[in-house]
């Protein structure tokens, strides 16, 4: 068996790839740089020389030789890798009949726990919103309880605004369901040192990236000093070796790779198993619907450090292109039995598709006219 073909398709925000093999199987695979899916694209054109008439099954080495092929890195380059390296892994399922998890040690649990994210704002939305998952199973949400004006607040008014929502929410829905807060990297070191110690009653799950991602040191700083919060880092970092400085100078926390970023499936069980050896959970990152909900539902299904998956409302709809062999239980994914991801890819006569809803020449600017995002 070998490679014979190589679709790289970027449909607005999405890319998808492809990798067609001689004994007829397609495998499929999705990347995350949804900022700049035309750069990864790109990158995937330039790894079709290698791919093209290699064996599918050398899944380790291909990942190696498409990672350092050049002397780069950053998310486009990792992107292309994950998308590639979860097609190959679905190639290996399906050509031997059996779901990925079955290559990655076999299942630790039976269903896969989910938290919903709710894409309102301010605290009467996010409660209904919560109030609404909880009543369909979710037993976690995971919301912004940032006012939308957070960059011109003075700091008493930004942590007691952020306070309120967040006791909006779990007024609402009690005890009984987990909160993960997501801050967006929106805030300044000194800020987050105000604000996350305030939620604290609220016994959050997590509180997720407080600040910008550019300094992994700094990352892992906040974290020290979260005053016993939970923090959860890593849906903008890379490789084993950013995840290792992060757990290694921040301590235990909640690991949050994704997988059409981190290196697909390969590297994300590598980034998983190193989190645990220093006590930490894994709660992947994924918002780009039901291709990488999967991809990562087979890595939750064979590791044990494992919390809850992220799960978007996209992943309930059955017209986009990618289509999942399992449909959510409550607040749950049942295992998937199917060969391979168990996804189904239909590109022929795809439009482009918005999976952010986001505009990305559209920022927060401060009242001065400054980049609020810059600090």
């Amino acid at each position: 068996m070998e490679i014979t073909a190589v679709d790289s398709v970027v449909l607005g925000d999405a890319h998808f790839v492809q990798l067609h093999t001689s004994d007829g199987l397609v495998g499929v695979g999705q990347s995350a740089c949804w900022g700049y899916p035309a750069a990864v694209h790109a990158v995937v054109e330039a790894f079709r020389p290698h791919l093209l008439g290699a064996d599918p099954r050398r899944i380790e080495h291909h990942w190696h030789h498409l990672y350092r092929m050049g002397p780069f890195r950053g998310s486009v380059l990792s992107a292309a890798v994950s998308a590639v390296d979860i097609a190959l892994w679905d190639l290996l399922g399906k050509r031997l009949g059996v779901p990925v998890w079955q290559l990655l040690g076999g299942r630790v649990r039976d269903r896969i726990r989910l938290h919903l994210l709710l894409p309102g704002t301010g605290a009467e939305a996010l409660a209904a919103q919560a109030a609404s998952a909880a009543a369909d199973g979710f037993t976690a949400v995971k919301f912004d309880p940032l006012p939308a004006d957070y960059a011109d607040l003075s700091l008493a008014r930004l942590v007691t605004s952020t306070e309120a929502t967040t006791a909006a929410v779990r007024d609402t829905v009690g005890p009984d369901v987990d909160l993960l807060i997501e801050l967006h990297r929106k805030l300044t070191p000194l800020q987050a040192e105000a604000v996350v110690p305030a939620l604290a009653r609220h016994l959050p799950l997590l509180v997720e990236d407080p600040i910008q991602i550019d300094s992994v040191s700094s990352q892992a700083a906040v974290a020290q000093r979260a005053l016993g919060v939970p923090m959860a880092n890593g849906e903008r970092l890379h490789t084993i070796w950013e995840f290792k400085e992060l757990l290694a100078q921040g301590g235990a926390q909640y690991v949050r790779p994704d997988l059409g970023l981190a290196g697909g499936i390969s590297h994300a069980r590598k980034i998983a198993a190193l989190a645990e050896a220093y006590h930490a959970a894994v709660v992947s990152h994924n918002c780009l619907g039901p291709l990488l909900t999967m991809a990562s539902v087979h890595l939750d299904t064979a590791i044990p450090n494992f919390v809850v998956q992220e799960y978007s409302p996209l992943d309930d709809q059955l017209d986009g292109p990618a289509r999942a062999c399992v449909r959510r239980e409550g607040g749950f994914l049942p295992v998937p039995e199917e060969p391979g991801l168990g996804v189904t890819l239909d590109l022929t006569d795809a439009t482009a598709l918005n999976l952010t809803g986001r505009d990305l020449h559209r920022i927060p600017l401060r009242a001065d006219g400054s980049v609020a995002y810059a600090v």
